[in-house]
């Protein structure tokens, strides 16, 4: 499974992805939205004690 992964990194398609990624982490917005949505997960995790 791993091994597939490095692969398609490896692979020009999976660059690209990865540069994408990169350039949308830099985005203040999309930061944010995803602060938001850790944080909402951090949130639902700890109020399921079981």
């Amino acid at each position: 499974m791993i091994d597939r992964i490095k692969e398609y990194l490896r692979s020009p398609k999976g660059r690209e992805h990865v540069e994408k990624a990169k350039t949308m982490a830099r985005d203040p917005q999309n930061q944010r939205k995803l602060r938001e949505m850790v944080d909402k997960w951090r949130a639902r995790k700890t109020t399921h004690h079981g």
